[in-house]
């Protein structure tokens, strides 16, 4: 309840970028700025557990992408230059000085956009597990059934959901991670899923435009990115080193909380 309390005094406010309204969640005060980026289905409040662990010594900001959380859901304008502009946004609205950008899934794609278009402005870049995708993963992904399931799920209840979550996942992940994945899946809009449609970013190009220090922290057991397609990014560029944690899967952040922010504290630190 204490955390929670203290959650709730965390800063929460709108930016207009690209014509739309925007959300975030900001711990706030006079220290670096951290932006997390979230991935599909889930917001910016799903970083809380992270952003206390950083809070102390980081201004941490936890944007809702669009059609995700509070912030807007257009009926279009869901690719990822779009995102990195909504991103570059934010940080121009906010006035942030030199911020360093955290992303998973999803906002990891986003975050190597933007640092790859605006990397003078940026002090340092974490990818976690993101999305760079081959032609083909891209193709299979969007041929799946990942947004008719979420259109099903959005005709249910939220406890039925939440009750199957903890089901499937009540032994790996603490509670509090499924009850705010769960809360943001009901707040995604179908809309969001434009983002599945090819073609992605084309991720070695942008991890070769890369002038800042980056970490890209992957999983072993089916994250996106394999530890030989990490190796072969490194070898694209000195500024990226590659941590991968153990026992985690492509939600890195959410099955191994703990080894997680332990690799972002460390990194940040070295900045």
């Amino acid at each position: 309840m204490a955390e929670r309390a203290m959650t709730n005094r965390w800063i929460t406010e709108t930016y207009k970028a690209n014509g739309i309204h925007l959300h975030y969640l900001r711990t706030g005060g006079d220290k670096p700025p951290v932006v997390l980026l979230h991935g599909l289905m889930l917001s910016g409040a799903c970083w809380t557990p992270l952003a206390r662990e950083l809070k102390e010594n980081y201004d941490v900001i936890m944007p809702d992408t669009r059609g995700h959380g509070n912030s807007s859901a257009p009926n279009h304008g869901y690719r990822y230059d779009t995102l990195a502009s909504d991103v570059l946004g934010l940080i121009e609205a906010l006035k942030l000085s030199n911020p360093i950008l955290l992303g998973h899934s999803m906002g990891g794609m986003t975050a190597a956009m933007v640092a790859s278009q605006n990397s003078q402005s940026l002090k340092g870049l974490i990818l976690a597990d993101p999305t760079f995708l081959t032609p083909q993963q891209q193709q299979e992904v969007y041929e799946s059934d990942i947004a008719a399931q979420h259109h099903h799920i959005l005709k249910g209840s939220r406890d039925s959901y939440l009750a199957e979550v903890q089901a499937r996942h009540g032994g790996r992940r603490l509670p509090e991670f499924i009850e705010l994945f769960a809360h943001a899946r009901f707040q995604t809009s179908m809309h969001a899923f434009e983002i599945l449609t090819p073609p992605n970013p084309e991720y070695t190009q942008l991890i070769k435009s890369l002038s800042i220090p980056s970490l890209l922290i992957i999983g072993d057991t089916g994250a996106v990115i394999s530890p030989k397609v990490a190796a072969e990014l490194a070898n694209l560029n000195q500024c990226l080193e590659v941590t991968q944690i153990t026992d985690a899967g492509h939600g890195i952040p959410y099955d191994q909380p703990y080894r997680f922010s332990s690799a972002v504290k460390s990194f940040l630190n070295r900045l």
